[in-house]
């Protein structure tokens, strides 16, 4: 038996309340948990706990412009740390941040002993924070490398001709706000933005050169994009050295005449709000009890603004992305 037009539209007016009142539920459960958080985890910013200690950094995710992370490093140049071994597990990010980032790692190894490691992956931004320092070290499946530039945006005029919809604009002049992702990008636009991403590629490569010591010869052997393992990277002079952190411990002591002994502690950078540990956790948990599993696994392996950085990331990149498995 069918049911008629009234019945139907009441029920989908009591889905519609249900779901919104699921979501609310949602953000009231995470803001709840956050704000217990900051109350009971007051003074976490760049601490370190320990003075004459070895400092351990971590460099994980995409790399973006983060001026809370540059204040940090400088008050590590300023603590009593001993040394520095920055942990590196990045696909790289806009090419605007990994610059910063290596600025501020080449301030603190003016002023401190500093190696890095590279945990799982250095490529692309990742790859340029690497490079600050003198000594790279990386296990033997690391993966390093990605030399190059990329500009991504997303053109939805074909989309847009399909739903009936046109973008209208007025500009000043053709190349202003080019490409806009709502019309077919011209000739014009599109060698405007080859050149950006050349000229940023040819710094990118000079930087390599001259941090890694490379000749031409060698140098047109790893920018074509590629990433290296670390067994592929230590023969192409892109790392130093095989290992872990307990090799950069020992290449501190050995060759910085860092004492021995000294333990390594952790030296928190900035998080960004929705990447705190216990926050992903209580985001995903309460995500996939509203039946938003997806959204909740996207949460629990990248972080809240990972997560949404990754879907909105655009303009200039200094970033490897390999397609996604299913």
């Amino acid at each position: 038996m069918s049911l008629d037009s009234d019945i139907i539209v009441d029920r989908r007016r009591i889905r519609r309340k249900l779901t919104f009142w699921r979501v609310m539920a949602a953000l009231i459960a995470i803001a709840a948990i956050a704000g217990f958080a900051l109350v009971v985890t007051p003074g976490a910013r760049g601490s370190f706990a320990s003075a004459g200690s070895i400092a351990r950094v971590q460099i994980e995710g995409l790399i973006r412009s983060d001026a809370e992370r540059t204040r940090a490093l400088e008050r590590l140049e300023n603590s009593q740390a001993a040394a520095v071994i920055v942990h590196i597990n990045s696909p790289g990010g806009t090419t605007a941040g990994s610059e910063q980032l290596y600025d501020s790692l080449t301030r603190l190894k003016a002023k401190k002993p500093l190696v890095v490691v590279v945990e799982g992956l250095a490529a692309s931004g990742g790859y340029i924070t690497a490079i600050a320092s003198d000594h790279i070290i990386a296990q033997q499946s690391s993966l390093v490398g990605s030399i190059g530039v990329l500009f991504q945006f997303p053109n939805v005029s074909e989309l847009l001709k399909t739903i009936g919809v046109r973008v209208e604009e007025v500009k000043s002049t053709p190349l202003k706000a080019a490409p806009n992702g709502f019309e077919p990008t011209s000739p014009e636009a599109r060698a405007a933005l080859d050149a950006l991403v050349k000229d940023s590629y040819a710094w990118f490569k000079d930087l390599v050169k001259q941090r890694r010591g490379m000749d031409d010869t060698q140098l047109e052997k790893v920018v074509d994009g590629r990433v290296f393992t670390g067994r592929q990277a230590i023969d192409l002079k892109l790392i130093d050295q095989l290992g872990d952190e307990k090799t950069a411990v020992a290449w501190l002591e050995e060759q910085k005449g860092v004492k021995k002994g000294l333990s390594v502690r952790d030296y928190k950078l900035e998080p960004r709000f929705g990447d705190l540990p216990f926050l992903k956790a209580a985001a995903a948990v309460t995500l996939e009890g509203l039946g938003l599993g997806s959204i909740a696994h996207q949460i629990a392996q990248t972080g809240v603004a990972q997560a949404v950085d990754r879907v909105g990331m655009d303009g200039m990149l200094a970033l490897w992305q390999p397609a996604a498995s299913n």
